[in-house]
């Protein structure tokens, strides 16, 4: 026998709204703080002029990533070009020109990397976090 609407209980409509109410009172900063700070970061640095490249995976805080990276490329003008959680970056590169791409997947990231480097590129770093 089928359901009709006015035969649904107000109970679970009043449980809905409030937990709407509860959710959206947190402030969206504070849900993305938490959610920073349960996840893990990765980032990729580069310097196009010197080839010099360093990346991080795993690490606590979005800015304890970028250093790392920073510290691998050595090269004191590197930069960091992608920073992830949750996820993949790659960095395709070639003499004139470089792209880093995010992706779900390390196989996703460097194909979006290469498409939008071009046909001469090659993947020079990727990272993936947990």
């Amino acid at each position: 026998m089928d359901r009709r609407r006015d035969d649904v209980k107000p109970g679970g409509a009043v449980a809905a709204l409030l937990a709407l109410a509860v959710l959206s009172s947190v402030p969206a900063a504070a849900r993305e703080e938490a959610h920073s700070r349960n996840s893990l970061h990765g980032a990729i640095a580069y310097h196009g002029q010197s080839g010099s490249v360093g990346w991080s995976t795993d690490r606590k805080s979005s800015r304890d990533a970028k250093v790392e990276a920073l510290r691998q490329c050595g090269h004191e003008k590197c930069e960091v070009v992608a920073e992830v959680n949750r996820g993949c970056a790659a960095l395709a590169r070639e003499a004139k020109k470089h792209s880093a791409q995010k992706g779900a997947s390390r196989q996703e990231a460097e194909a979006k990397a290469l498409r939008h480097c071009g046909d001469k590129c090659e993947i020079a770093a990727w990272t993936c976090t947990r």
